[in-house]
This record gives structure tokens, C-alpha cells and sequence, in this order.
């Protein structure tokens, strides 16, 4: 099984990508939950959202304390919230920066597995609009291997409609564009 929390603002799409997650796992004949963490929260505030994925039934119906995975939708929560609390020594940091890795291992004091994208760039011009959700779902296909890339297609159409291959698009290019730092 992996866990993975997600870390984002209010109104950035991080509940949407992980309900497109969890989707696309099931497609997959695999099965997963994906759920959010948020109280009162207004547009802007940090939020945080979870998913699991394992190939066996989950019954665990906990918060995810100790994710394998972590992904940050804005740059800005990095040095606001301790996006590593918890994470496996062995875990994966994803993070949507414009900022070379070194420099956001120095930031957070941060010696582990790192992926870097520019998600915002890319959503700008792919999309028009600075919110990177289906964008950093391109990142982390990428870096943890966890799903299928293709297997996002039709939850992202659902979900999306009319505008789903701009969404596509972005989430291929992220793909394309993820560094893995050593």
C-alpha cells in the first residue's frame, strides 16, 4: 500500500486530485481511498488531502500520519507548514517549484528523495490558470510509479468535460518535465 498526503490551499484543487487519484486507481482494478483533513477553512488557507492505494482491500479508516509520499501544490507552504512532518525516511517530497532542489533541501533541512516541476508554469500555459492539481498528478505518476498514466483519461474527462484536454495536457507535460533529485 502507499500513502500519500497532499498539501495545498483552499480552492487549489488538492480534494480534486485526490478524488482523480483514487478514480484512476480503481480503474485500475486497484483499490483506494482519497479524502480530505479540513475544518472551517477559507479560500487561501492551507488544507491538506490523503489517498491511499494498495493492490488488497484497505481497512484502515485512519488519518495518514506517516505517508510514503508527500506532495506540495504551493510553493508558498514550503518554510509555512512542515510538509515533511511525518514523511518515511524512506519516503518521496513533490514539490511544485520554480526553485532548484538543492535549494529546497537547504529551506526544509531535507535529505530525502526529492521531484521537482514547475507545475505552475505549465498549468499557466496549458490551462490559463495558475492551479497546478492535474498538473502535479502528472509529477507524481512519474515519480512514484503508482498508477498508470493513461489510466487518469476518463476520471479527468468526467471531471472536467469540455476543457479535460487541456487538464491532460498539463498532466503529460508535468510528467514529461518531473526531475527526480538524487
Amino acid at each position: 500500500m502507499i500513502e500519500i498526503r497532499w498539501h495545498g490551499r483552499g480552492g487549489q484543487g488538492a480534494v480534486t486530485s485526490v478524488e482523480l487519484l483514487a478514480l484512476a486507481a480503481i480503474e485500475e482494478g486497484k483499490y483506494a481511498q482519497g479524502f480530505p483533513a479540513f475544518g472551517p477553512e477559507r479560500r487561501g488557507a492551507p488544507v491538506m488531502a490523503y489517498n491511499r492505494v494498495s493492490e488488497k482491500p484497505i481497512k484502515i479508516r485512519s488519518g495518514i500520519y506517516h505517508p510514503d509520499v508527500v506532495v506540495v501544490l504551493d510553493p508558498s507552504l514550503v518554510g509555512l507548514v512542515n510538509v515533511t512532518d511525518g514523511l518515511k525516511p524512506e519516503g518521496l517530497l513533490i514539490v511544485n517549484t520554480s526553485k532548484p532542489a538543492e535549494t529546497l533541501r537547504e529551506q526544509l533541512k531535507y535529505k530525502g528523495k526529492l521531484a521537482t516541476v514547475d507545475a505552475t508554469f505549465i498549468a499557466r500555459e496549458e490551462l490559463g490558470v495558475p492551479i497546478a492539481n492535474t498538473t502535479m498528478l502528472g509529477a507524481v505518476m512519474k515519480a512514484t510509479k503508482v498508477l498508470k498514466l493513461e489510466s487518469l483519461d476518463e476520471p479527468i474527462e468526467e471531471r472536467f468535460g469540455k476543457i479535460a484536454y487541456k487538464n491532460k495536457n498539463a498532466l503529460k507535460r508535468a510528467y514529461k518535465d518531473v526531475k527526480l533529485a538524487k
